[in-house]
């Protein structure tokens, strides 16, 4: 008797193996991310001598740029295959990312259009040329690029039945970002490094995680992709965008990057609102994401029982409820259930948007299909917190702006429920 796997269970087991490659390339974005960069913030505007507003300004105008490289970044995966394109990205990210770390102030400065809260007019900000270019070279190759990588690779590997492959991707993504998370804030804590110290330091880990891929990662093209009955090859991007599941699947996962991005920035303000302190706060941020986690399994196992469409519209229904219910939340208790429904919807909304793309639209042109997912929810993302602080500011309260996004978020519950993920592409002169 032997105890080697036999061909069968390497088979089987092969799109886990991809999930934990993607995983790692998900959580390899954290450098092009909000959340990475708001933890060296702080120390780069006192070293760059620049002003919150100004880097403000800089930071929407290289994410809304940078979400223009998920199209290309698509086009290439569909054309050069994934690992290929994987380590382009690692490398040339970890490159940005070193080159960020030892990057220096002054130089030649780019004006930059913003808009005077205050005075409600126009304005042209000044900030440093070098620094936006770089910033908007880490959102464009992490953030957009590497993340439509990563997908692609999942999506590829999980084929037309992704459910608990795209569950534990989602879960090994959530444990990822909170493992570096930890490892960043022992290194700022326990051995002092400075920011330049610990990006460069990132930086060459990129560089390094590149050559590993280059080196042991296969294309995942052929891995759990069965042809369509009909022998019929999968969609195309244009014909994606001509089917009602795309818009809605790409606009209510994008609806929940908005709420989302604007939460995670204002919710400790959100909190203050309801007469809740700092301390509720972190309790809170610490209780979330592994509701979320937990979420992510259950969601990915009843994807291979449930239509995903129903499943969208059960998380947006219940995104919906928690924006309804915030006004009402006077209690610990209830700040904890508003929590957890929030994790719950976002671990929920996470596996459907990483698994739906293959499953509705096969793999010959998953990478273009993904890249242009992908460019809704990065362009929702760097449009919430504005949306967030300018209702805040107008109405002095968040309670009317969530009023609206749960009536949004209802109406596409009801899109959800109702949708079809399309059986096969049309045949050439179909007009559908």
């Amino acid at each position: 008797m032997t105890n080697e796997p036999t061909a069968e269970s390497r088979h089987r087991l092969a799109p886990y193996a991809f999930a934990g490659a993607a995983a790692a390339a998900m959580v390899a974005t954290l450098p092009g991310r909000t959340h990475g960069l708001g933890l060296v913030t702080e120390p780069l505007l006192a070293d760059f001598r620049l002003d919150r507003v100004p880097f403000a300004v800089l930071n929407l105008w290289a994410t809304l740029l940078g979400a223009l490289f998920c199209v290309p970044c698509g086009w290439l995966l569909d054309r050069v295959g994934v690992r290929a394109v994987l380590a382009a990205t690692l490398l040339s990210l970890g490159a940005v990312v070193v080159a960020l770390g030892h990057a220096e102030a002054g130089g030649a400065e780019l004006a930059l259009p913003s808009l005077d809260p205050a005075a409600g007019v126009a304005e042209w900000v000044p900030v440093p040329a070098g620094l936006f270019a770089l910033i908007l070279l880490t959102r464009g190759l992490g953030q957009s690029a590497l993340s439509v990588v990563s997908l692609a690779l999942v999506g590829k590997a999980a084929g037309r039945t992704p459910g608990p492959v795209v569950g534990v991707y989602s879960f090994l993504v959530a444990v990822g970002f909170m493992v570096a998370f930890g490892l960043i804030k022992v290194a700022f804590e326990s051995w002092h490094a400075d920011w330049r110290t610990l990006w460069a330091g990132i930086g060459w880990l990129l560089v390094a995680a590149s050559v590993l891929s280059a080196t042991l990662l296969r294309d995942p093209a052929a891995v759990g992709d069965a042809p369509r009955p009909d022998g019929r090859a999968g969609f195309t991007l244009a014909q994606a965008l001509r089917t009602p599941a795309f818009w809605v699947f790409g606009l209510a996962t994008s609806l929940y990057g908005l709420i989302a991005a604007g939460v995670s920035l204002f919710n400790q303000s959100l909190l203050a609102e309801r007469g809740f302190d700092r301390s509720v706060f972190l309790t809170v941020a610490t209780l979330a994401p592994l509701v979320g986690l937990a979420s992510n399994l259950v969601t990915g196992w009843l994807a291979t029982r449930v239509a995903l469409g129903r499943l969208l519209a059960v998380a947006m229904t219940i995104l919906a409820a928690a924006l309804l219910a915030f006004p009402q939340v006077s209690s610990l208790a209830g700040v904890y259930a508003y929590a957890a429904a929030m994790g719950v919807a976002g671990g929920m909304v996470t596996v459907l948007f990483f698994g739906v793309w293959g499953q509705a639209f096969g793999a010959a042109h998953l990478g273009q299909i993904q890249g242009a997912a992908q460019l809704l929810t990065v362009l929702a993302s760097a449009a919430g917190p504005l949306l967030l602080a300018a209702s805040h500011r107008a109405a002095g309260s968040y309670v009317p702006l969530f009023q609206q996004l749960a009536a949004v978020a209802l109406a596409f519950a009801a899109a959800a429920w109702f949708v079809r993920l399309p059986a096969a592409p049309p045949t050439p002169g179909d007009p559908r």
